[in-house]
């Protein structure tokens, strides 16, 4: 093979490999000719290009949480540059400043590439030290990562030959010595031997080592700690190797970029750092809208989803303008990703994605942060210790805090509370220094100062002027309450006493004398004389267990079902607009007195394996058999609630929580003693299908609900596919009041043809279906024999579509009832229709009112109600189509008005109104053909009900005008 071919075929394999790996096509080329000159035997390998290489694949890896975004991208198109101050040595504690204040710093926004520029106190002959540090969720990771790939790709650092990147995460975890060759060569092979980390000459002067989480290590800079080296491969402890490379003893022509959080940058001394530059963040809305248009753009391509990303994006836009808490909460680009993950999650899920839950948003979120932290900086302490775990002293202070503002229904907290709950009691010097740790790292990333301040709360607390705060998305308070509770940190007294007690008594075995010395360090001798407890105390304490999951699940029953939200909406609606801000009348609810209904749906969703994993990670352990207990009680106690009448937002919510918990065995239990789901007026969006879909896909096959009630939730047809499988488990589905159109029906067709389906009623009205929709729909007529109620009110059908279901009829034998009112069906259509329906086996009803039918097509429908071929039987078709029938009152007067009332608000009102004074007339006409005093209080009744249907009319127009 020649060397051409050579290269041809190294362009393919590296075509195909940076396909794979999903590389930015800017960057193919330059990677490309990198893999040709590296894989061709006749050029010379080049260890620089490999170098590079192999950095842009490692550090293009995304995390599996970036996935849930559907599309196919790379760092390079999701990045934002966040705002990265200068701050002189002796503003470097400088905190971060309010979102709404950083317009007015006094020190110009730079990059990273300038604070490697050379200044006035710039020595030849020195490499130059920069510290970039900043508090948890700014971005320095992120910064990180798009610096290396940046270099890789030579779009920056250009006079640094070589770029070496370390975690001091890996650094810290190295227990024997090591030159700095061999650290390098650890990780790189490829530089084991290259010239530019010899020391000899200047060498170095063209190498930028990255070490990226100091904190995470120990740096001792005393001269009687750390010895003096300046050999690149003389072994030392790791710690002691990169102190000599800040000091400048080793290899002093390198440069070196350190990141790191606030409470460790003084772990340097200032003489060893030549430039301070501070992250932080998102100082913009610009910056923020920059990063969700670079996330929620990134969809299949679909022009529909552009479109509604889009317009989320200038919701959100508007949001953050506003200087709402959502814009203090951006101001970190974690909150960014939390907040486009959560939209992503409420509008773009997909039936064909993995499953994601809400509480998974938050657990990896908080993965992502706090993914193996431990409190004790410094040191190197193992995640199986979990008393160390960062995230776990979060749950015990912050966590605690949310806890009890959900407890008694409150929101902010003052400074005071702040200090009571975070600081506590008086503490021993470490925990102190743990304490001002996790202050100045941790606390700003969970909760922020109160942005509105005076304009949701109470009088008692706006006349305040202390400073409140706030959490910095109103679910992470309830995400961490629920956590609080499930991981038993909220145990009573006496629980906590028994459990110390059963350990001891596990330990101790079954010497009784020790036993008996165990016990009495707890409770008083004379206890076990008069109630003998000894041998008692080990069941004793499981029942107190089991008692405490069982008020877990009592509690989270009982938030579920709560009804004071004032919004009356379901939860997934209320935590859209905790994102998007409220358009429009805002509504009068002080936020003090929220419901807080995710905190339950989190307490479940905790449960789940998948969330347990990942906590498992973040050293939170919710054990299995705790699962159990809350999962036991839970059924019995969701069980007793659904035998009371639930609204529909009660309703939705119970599925969300279902959805959540991701437990088939449980879901199928709790809906086995639901026989109807009644969502009306539910604003039904693709997650909520997808979630009613995937609930009732648990229950077995013969599982059915007598009635799936979905009108008026703005169904559209994409959204009746995603509800396939909850209609295959339907008896009796309403659909009336949405926005379906014709290409509709072919969905509604298919389903009535489906073998699995058991559909007996289906209601469409007011769907604008037309003549068009109607007989697609009358195509499954044949072959299915299962339906008995058809209504077709309102659906725009004409006399073509009336015609074509007369001609259907006789091809399905079980249609009881049917319902084609307020349509545009005239005499002819009407009377072929019920001539077709008098010849039916099984039809009885026919609704044909509010249609365009003259006086003596009415009089004519009547006549035909009785079959010539079942003269004799007695039995006979309703047809209901007036309030009269001739000079006679129809027996159905009062499902016509009835359904008139229901319905009125949304129909025309002047074909109502027109409507309804044709009623009048007849009605005098026919009581004036009466003899009977009794007959003509009759139509004076009626008249009446008329009268009263046509004032509620005019009432809701002048109700409106005004």
């Amino acid at each position: 093979m020649t060397d051409e071919q050579h290269q041809i075929v190294a362009a393919v394999v590296c075509l195909k490999h940076l396909w794979l790996q999903r590389i930015h096509p800017s960057c193919l080329l330059h990677q490309v000719l990198i893999w040709c000159s590296s894989s061709s035997p006749s050029v010379s390998v080049d260890t620089i290009q490999i170098h590079k290489r192999k950095l842009f694949l490692w550090f293009s890896h995304l995390p599996q949480e970036e996935k849930q975004f559907g599309g196919y991208f790379s760092p390079e198109t999701m990045h934002v540059d966040p705002l990265i101050v200068e701050r002189k040595a002796e503003e470097r504690a400088g905190r971060l400043s309010p979102p709404m204040q950083t317009q007015s710093l006094s020190s110009p926004s730079v990059s990273v590439e300038q604070l490697f520029e050379p200044t006035e106190a710039w020595t030849e002959g020195r490499g130059i030290n920069v510290l970039l540090y900043g508090a948890v969720g700014t971005g320095k990771s992120t910064v990180v990562r798009k610096l290396v790939l940046d270099w890789c790709s030579g779009a920056t650092l250009n006079h640094y030959k070589l770029l070496v990147p370390f975690s001091c995460e890996d650094l810290s975890q190295l227990s024997k010595v090591s030159s700095l060759r061999d650290l390098v060569s650890r990780k790189y092979l490829h530089l084991k031997k290259h010239p530019l980390l010899s020391g000899e000459g200047n060498l170095a002067k063209d190498v930028l080592f990255l070490f990226n989480g100091m904190e995470k290590m120990n740096l001792d800079f005393r001269i009687g700690s750390t010895e003096l080296c300046s050999d690149p491969s003389e072994a030392l402890p790791p710690d002691v190797v990169v102190v000599n490379l800040l000091r400048k003893y080793l290899l002093p022509e390198a440069s070196i970029l350190v990141t790191t959080r606030l409470s460790a940058m003084d772990r340097i001394p200032q003489k060893y750092v030549n430039r301070y530059a501070q992250i932080c963040g998102f100082n913009d809305p610009d910056r923020q809208r920059a990063y969700f248009t670079s996330r929620l753009l990134q969809q299949s391509g679909k022009a529909a989803r552009d479109h509604e990303a889009q317009a989320l994006i200038e919701l959100l836009y508007l949001n953050l303008q506003r200087e709402s808490q959502l814009a203090a909460a951006c101001f970190l680009p974690s909150y960014c990703w939390l907040t486009c993950a959560t939209l992503h999650f409420l509008h773009f899920t997909d039936a064909k994605a993995p499953i994601r839950t809400l509480t998974g948003i938050y657990t990896s979120f908080l993965r992502l942060n706090f993914g193996g932290e431990v409190l004790g900086t410094g040191t190197s302490v193992p995640i199986q210790g979990h008393n160390n775990s960062l995230m776990l002293y979060v749950i015990r202070t912050v966590g605690k805090m949310a806890f009890d503002g959900i407890t008694y229904k409150r929101t902010s907290f003052s400074e005071k509370e702040l200090e009571q709950w975070i600081g506590g009691k008086t503490k021993t010097d470490e925990e102190l220094r743990q304490l001002a740790m996790f202050q100045t790292d941790v606390l700003d990333f969970f909760l922020a100062p109160c942005v509105e301040s005076g304009k949701h709360l109470p009088k008692s607390l706006s006349e305040n002027d202390e400073r409140r705060y706030v959490f910095a998305v109103p679910a992470m308070q309830e995400y961490l309450a629920a956590l609080y509770v499930v991981l038993g940190e909220n145990k009573s007294a006496l629980e906590k006493l028994s459990k110390r007690v059963s350990v001891a008594i596990g330990q101790a075995g079954e010497d009784v004398n020790t036993l008996f010395t165990i016990l009495s360090k707890f409770i008083p001798l004379r206890i076990f004389a008069v109630f003998n407890l000894i041998k008692l105390f080990p069941k004793l304490y499981e029942k107190i267990s089991s008692h405490n999951k069982g008020s877990i699940a009592r509690t989270m029953a009982a938030e579920m079902f709560r009804t004071e939200d004032s919004y009356n909406e379901d939860v997934l609606d209320q935590v859209e607009q905790n994102l998007l801000g409220v358009h429009g009348p805002q509504p009068q609810q002080l936020s003090e007195s929220h419901p807080f209904e995710l905190y339950p749906i989190f307490m479940g969703g905790l449960l789940h394996y998948g969330n347990r994993v990942l906590l498992q990670i973040l050293g939170c352990s919710i054990q299995s058999t705790t699962v159990v207990q809350i999962t036991h009680a839970l059924r019995k106690h969701l069980v007793r609630e659904l035998n009371k009448p639930q609204p529909p937002e009660e309703v939705m919510d119970l599925l969300v929580l279902l959805y959540e918990f991701q437990n088939p065995r449980l879901t199928a239990e709790v809906l086995a003693s639901m026989r109807t789901i009644h969502l009306t007026n539910i604003r039904m969006t693709s997650l909520k299908c997808f979630i009613l879909s995937s609930v009732l896909s648990c229950t077995p096959a013969s599982y059915h609900l007598e009635e799936l009630d979905l009108s008026s939730c703005l169904l559209t047809q994409d959204l009746l596919k995603t509800l396939w499988p909850a209609f295959r488990h339907t008896h009796n589905l309403n659909l009336q009041f949405n926005s379906l159109g014709p290409e509709s029906c072919l969905i509604l067709r298919d389903l009535l043809l489906d073998s699995l389906s058991s559909m007996r009623s289906l209601q469409l009205c007011d769907n604008p279906l037309l003549d068009r929709g109607v007989c697609i729909l009358l195509e499954a007529l044949p072959e299915n024999q299962t339906l008995k109620h058809l209504s077709l009110m309102h659906t725009g059908m004409g006399d073509h579509g009336a015609l074509q279901l007369a001609d259907r009829l006789q091809q399905h034998v079980g249609l009881q009832e049917l319902n084609v009112a307020y349509n545009n069906i005239g005499d002819n259509a009407a009377l072929a229709l019920v001539d077709a329906c008098r010849e039916h086996p099984s039809i009885h009803t026919v609704h044909l009112y509010l249609n365009a039918l003259s006086d003596v097509g009415k009089k004519s429908l009547y006549v035909r109600g009785v079959p010539r071929n079942h003269v004799g039987s007695g039995r006979r078709v309703k047809v209901l189509a007036s309030v009269t029938e001739g000079s006679e009152i129809s027996e159905d007067w009062h499902p016509i008005l009835r359904v008139i009332r229901e319905n009125a608000r949304s129909w025309d009102r002047q074909r109502v109104q027109q409507q309804l004074e044709v009623f009048l007339r007849d009605l005098e006409w026919g009581r004036q053909q009466q003899q009977s005093l009794w007959k003509r209080l009759h139509f004076l009744r009626v008249e009446k009900g008329v009268r009263q249907t046509l004032r509620m009319l005019d009432r809701e127009v002048s109700t409106l005008v005004t």
